[in-house]
C-alpha cells in the first residue's frame, strides 16, 4: 500500500488569496485613477495591466486603443500613456515630434491631474471601505477597564517591570482607548513611560529608550497581549490518566504551577514535554486535581474557549452619514501611525530597517489563515493608505516624482528635458528595485534562519 501525505496547505492558500485580491482592487483602481483623467484629456493610453508584464502576460485583450491584460508578477500594475516617460522607457517614440494625443503636448496643470489620480483613488479607497466596514461590522475595541484578566506580560513587558494582571491605562500620561493596540502605541510614538493598575493601584513604568529598538527588533512581538483563563471548550483526545477532563473547567495550575491565564499555561507547559503532570482544574465550586500525559509540543489535548467570548469587547457601529467621516479619520490614523513608524528609522538609533521592513510575504501573512470578510476589507483599507502615501512620495519613478517634477515646471515655467525625466526615471527605478529586493531578501532570511 502506498500512502501520500499531504500538507495542509489551506493556511497559506488562503492568506496568498485574499492579500491577491486586495492588491488587485488596489492597483486597478489606483490606474483606473490615472486611466480617466488621462482619457478625459484625450491622451491615447496604450496598456492597462494589472500586474507587471515583464517577457509575457497570463491574458492580454485590445479593446480600441488600449491594451488590457493581467500580468504575472503580483508587485504593482501600470498605464503606459504615449508620450509619457514612464517605466516602459520606450525611447524610440520620444525622439518623434510630440502629437496631440500624447502626454507630453498635454498643459502642465493636466498632466498634474493625471499623475496625482492613482494616489488620490488610493486614499478614497481607503475612505469608502473604512466607511462600510464601519457600517456592517463597526469599529471594535477593549477598554482597559473591560481587561477582566488584565495582561499577560511576556518578557520584553517582564523587562520594565510589566506584571500579568496588569492593566495598561495610560501611555505618558494619555489615556488608553484599545488595549489591544497599546504595543503599536508605545513604539509609534516612542514613549517614555505607562501607567499601570495592579491591585487597585496606579503605577508608573519608565522606559527606557533602547527598549523602542528592541520592540522593533522583535517585530512587535514578545512584549504583552490581553490575558483570558484558560477554559476547557473540546476535549480533543484522550492524554488523562487519572480523573476526567469535561467541557466548561478551568485551569488553574500545572505540575503545581500557578496558571491563571492562557498564555501562563502554554509558557509553563513546554517545560513538561511528555511528563505526566497534576493539573488543577475550577470545575464549578470545585477544586479538581487529575493527571494527564502531556504530548512532545506540551499539549494537554483540548482547545480551549476563545479569547473573544471571554473579554467583553466595545463595538460602536455607524449610520450612512456618520460612517463617511468616521472612515475618513480612520485613514488619516493609519497614515499617521505609519508615518510615526517611518520616522523612527531617521530619528531612532536603536529602530534599524532590517528589524522594520518587510515584503509582499509580510504584507501576506498579515491575512488570516481562514477566509474573513472583515479582516481582508480592513486590511485593503490598510494598503491602500500605505501604497497611496508611498506613492506620494517624492521619488523618481513614483507618482510623486512626477508630481514634483510637474510642480516645479508650473511654478518656474520651465519645463524639465526629457534627458533629465530619462534619468530621473531610471535612478527611481533602481532605488526601488533596490528596496523591494532588500526587502525580500529580509522576509527570506526571517523565515529561514530567525525563529
Amino acid at each position: 500500500m502506498t500512502v501520500l501525505l499531504v500538507a495542509d496547505l489551506s493556511g497559506p492558500l488562503n492568506q496568498a488569496g485574499q492579500f491577491i485580491l486586495s492588491l488587485s482592487v488596489i492597483i486597478v483602481l489606483h490606474e483606473m485613477g490615472h486611466f480617466l483623467p488621462a482619457k478625459w484629456f484625450k491622451c491615447r493610453v496604450e496598456k492597462f495591466m494589472l500586474f507587471f508584464d515583464a517577457g509575457f502576460s497570463l491574458f492580454k485583450k485590445k479593446i480600441g486603443e488600449t491594451v488590457y491584460g493581467l500580468g504575472w508578477i503580483p508587485l504593482g500594475g501600470y498605464v503606459k500613456i504615449s508620450g509619457m516617460i514612464d517605466e516602459s522607457m520606450d525611447k524610440e517614440a520620444l525622439k518623434l515630434p510630440p502629437k496631440p494625443y500624447e502626454f507630453r503636448s498635454k498643459p502642465a496643470w493636466q498632466r498634474l491631474i493625471i499623475m496625482s489620480g492613482g494616489v488620490i483613488m488610493n486614499f478614497l479607497l481607503a475612505f469608502v471601505l473604512f466607511a462600510v466596514i464601519l457600517q456592517i461590522w463597526g469599529d471594535t475595541y477593549l477598554p482597559p477597564q473591560s481587561t477582566t484578566y488584565g495582561l499577560y506580560a511576556d518578557s520584553l513587558g517582564r523587562k520594565i517591570g510589566l506584571q500579568t494582571g496588569d492593566r495598561i491605562m495610560s501611555i505618558d500620561g494619555k489615556p488608553v482607548k484599545n488595549e489591544e493596540k497599546v504595543v503599536l502605541d508605545i513604539f509609534t510614538h516612542s514613549a517614555k513611560s505607562i501607567q499601570v493598575q495592579r491591585d487597585g493601584q496606579m503605577i508608573n513604568l519608565s522606559i527606557p529608550d533602547e527598549f523602542i529598538g528592541e520592540l522593533s527588533h522583535n517585530r512587535l512581538d514578545g512584549f504583552a497581549e490581553v490575558a483570558f483563563p484558560n477554559i476547557v471548550d473540546t476535549v480533543k483526545k484522550t492524554n488523562i490518566v487519572s480523573g476526567e477532563l469535561k467541557r466548561g473547567d478551568r485551569v488553574i495550575s500545572l505540575a503545581g504551577i500557578p496558571t491563571p491565564d492562557y498564555m501562563t499555561f502554554v509558557t509553563t507547559r513546554v517545560h513538561y514535554k511528555k511528563d505526566t503532570v497534576d493539573l488543577g482544574l475550577i470545575r464549578g465550586t470545585d477544586t479538581v486535581h487529575i493527571k494527564s500525559v502531556l504530548d512532545s509540543n506540551g499539549a494537554v489535548g483540548f482547545i480551549p474557549v476563545p479569547p473573544d467570548s471571554l473579554v467583553r469587547l466595545t463595538t460602536v457601529k455607524y449610520d450612512f452619514i456618520a460612517s463617511f467621516p468616521a472612515g475618513v479619520r480612520k485613514s488619516i490614523e493609519v497614515m499617521q501611525d505609519y508615518i510615526a513608524q517611518l520616522k523612527l528609522l531617521f530619528t531612532n538609533k536603536h529602530v534599524k530597517s532590517q528589524d522594520s521592513l518587510g515584503s509582499v510575504l509580510t504584507m501576506a501573512k498579515a491575512y488570516r489563515t481562514k477566509w474573513d470578510w472583515e479582516s481582508t476589507w480592513r486590511l485593503t483599507a490598510f494598503l491602500s493608505v500605505i501604497l497611496g502615501f508611498m506613492n506620494f512620495l517624492p521619488i523618481p519613478a513614483l507618482d510623486g516624482g512626477h508630481i514634483l517634477f510637474l510642480l516645479v515646471e508650473m511654478i518656474t515655467g520651465r519645463k524639465p528635458g526629457d534627458k533629465f525625466l530619462e534619468y530621473a526615471q531610471v535612478t527611481g527605478m533602481v532605488i526601488l528595485v533596490a528596496l523591494m529586493a532588500y526587502a525580500l531578501g529580509l522576509d527570506v532570511f526571517r523565515a529561514f534562519f530567525k525563529h
